[in-house]
C-alpha cells in the first residue's frame, strides 16, 4: 500500500459516511498514516468534523447527494459508521469502480438492514439465532407473535441502532406499542420489524473480528479478547475486557464470527454481537465497522478497534493481543440541551488509572452519549468500578 501525501495531488483519500465518536476516533488512527480525511454527517459540528481535514452535511440517505459528494472529494476509501445511507449508491459507486467500500457495498447492504443479515446468517449460513420473523403489518406481527415467536419477544425496526426503537414485549397488550414505536424510530423506513423471540442467555459479548492482509498479502482473520457489556433497552451502558467464558464458547464464538465475516468479505474490523450461556452460542448482530462497546479497547489494547479498523483497510499489519484488563463506562447528557458545559473532569481523572473521552456532541439529550469514561485494573470487577466511578463523576449541564 501506497500513502500519499494529505492535503496534496497525492493524498490518499477517506471519507466516513457518519461523523459520530467512533468515527472521530477512526478519523485520528487514519491520520497517524497520512491519510486524508473528510468527515460527513447529517448535521453540523459532529464529532469526527472537528479533527477531520474537512467536512460536508447532507442527507446520507440521499443517493444524490452521496453521488455529488463523491464525485467532488474522489475519495479512494468510502467508510460508513452508520446505518443511515443510500446503500444503493454505494453500490453503484463500487460497480463502477470508482472508489473502495469498506469492507464492501454488499457488506453494507447486509448489515445496514436487519433482514438481510439475520437471513443470510440462519438460512444461507444456518448458524444458530433466536427464532424470529419480518412483519409488515400490525397484523403480521400478532400472527407471527402467536404463531411460534411467542412472549416474551423483542420488536425491532429492521433498520436501527443502539437500541432505537426496540422493545420488550411480554404480553398481547404491550405488541401495539412495541410496533408504533418501531415503525417510528428506524432511521430508514424499510416498511418491516422484526419480532425476535428472547433467548434464556447467561450473558452477550462483542468479538471484534478482524480480516488483515498477512505477510503472505493473504486475507487472515484475527481476533480480540471476547468483550462483555450491559446494555439498557438495547444501548451500552458499560464494556469491559475480557469477558470470562468456557473455552468451547470462545472457540465457538470464533468459528461463528469467521464464519459470518468471510461470507460478508472485504477487510476491516467487524463487531461480532454473541448470545452465550454455557457452551451454547447465537448470533445476534454484526457491524462492519469498529463497535460502540468496542471503545474499551483504547485502554485494553495496544492497537485499538479503530487502529484496527485503519490497519486492516490500508493493507497493514495487524495485532489484537490485549494488554490491560479495563472497562468503560458511558456518561449519558441527562439533559435536553444545546451549548453544554462538562463539569467534574479533574475528579474523575483523579480516579485511579482512568481516562476520559469527551465527544464534542453540539447538543445533549438524556440518554445520549456525550463520553465515555475508561479504566484499567488487575481484575474486571475493579476496572467496571472504576470507570463506572469516574463516568459518575462528569456532570452534563447547560449553558444557554
Amino acid at each position: 500500500m501506497i500513502i500519499g501525501t494529505a492535503l496534496s495531488n497525492s493524498a490518499t483519500k477517506a471519507l466516513l459516511l457518519g461523523s459520530g465518536e467512533l468515527g472521530k476516533e477512526l478519523t485520528i488512527a487514519l491520520q497517524r498514516y497520512g491519510v486524508e480525511v473528510i468527515a460527513v454527517d447529517r448535521y453540523a459540528n459532529a464529532p469526527a468534523h472537528h479533527v477531520a481535514h474537512r467536512s460536508h452535511v447532507i442527507d446520507m440517505t440521499d443517493g444524490e447527494a452521496v453521488k455529488k459528494l463523491i464525485a467532488l472529494e474522489q475519495p479512494d476509501f468510502i467508510i460508513p459508521e452508520i446505518e443511515a445511507i443510500a446503500t444503493a449508491t454505494l453500490a453503484e459507486i463500487e460497480a463502477e469502480g470508482l472508489c473502495t467500500v469498506v469492507p464492501n457495498a454488499r457488506a453494507i447492504q447486509l448489515t445496514m438492514n436487519r433482514e438481510g443479515i439475520r437471513t443470510l446468517v440462519a438460512e444461507t449460513l444456518s448458524l444458530p439465532t433466536s427464532r424470529y420473523a419480518f412483519a409488515e403489518s400490525f397484523d403480521e406481527l400478532k400472527t407471527a407473535v402467536e404463531s411460534g415467536i411467542g412472549y416474551p419477544c423483542f420488536i425491532k425496526p429492521t433498520m436501527s441502532s443502539s437500541g432505537k426503537g426496540q422493545s420488550m414485549v411480554k404480553s398481547p397488550e404491550q405488541l401495539q406499542a412495541a410496533w408504533d414505536t418501531a415503525k417510528a424510530s428506524g432511521r430508514v423506513n424499510t416498511g418491516k420489524v422484526i419480532a425476535e423471540a428472547k433467548i434464556d442467555f447467561d450473558f452477550e459479548i462483542t468479538l471484534l473480528t478482524v480480516r488483515a492482509l498477512n505477510a503472505d498479502a493473504e486475507i487472515q482473520t484475527y481476533f480480540c479478547e471476547a468483550i462483555g457489556h450491559v446494555q439498557e433497552q438495547g444501548d451500552y451502558r458499560e464494556s469491559w475486557q475480557p469477558q470470562t467464558m468456557t473455552p468451547a464458547a470462545l472457540a465457538l464464538s470464533q468459528d461463528i464470527a469467521a464464519k459470518v465475516t468471510t461470507e460478508i468479505g472485504g477487510l476491516g474490523l467487524f463487531g461480532v454481537e454473541l448470545f452465550i450461556k454455557g457452551d451454547e452460542v447465537w448470533f445476534s448482530e454484526v457491524s462492519p465497522r469498529p463497535h460502540d462497546t468496542g471503545m474499551v479497547t483504547m485502554v485494553t489494547q495496544a492497537q485499538n478497534e479503530f487502529e484496527l479498523h485503519a490497519r486492516a483497510i490500508l493493507g497493514l499489519p495487524v495485532a489484537t493481543h490485549l494488554e490491560k484488563v479495563g472497562a468503560s463506562a458511558v456518561i449519558l447528557g441527562g439533559i435536553n440541551a444545546k451549548a453544554v458545559v462538562y463539569e467534574g473532569l479533574a475528579q474523575a481523572l483523579s480516579v485511579p488509572d482512568s481516562e476520559v473521552r469527551l465527544f464534542g456532541k453540539p447538543e445533549a439529550f438524556t440518554n445520549r452519549r456525550m463520553g465515555v469514561a475508561l479504566a484499567s485494573a488487575s481484575t474486571v470487577d475493579k476496572a467496571r468500578a472504576k470507570a463506572v466511578k469516574a463516568a459518575s463523576l462528569i456532570v452534563v449541564k447547560s449553558n444557554e
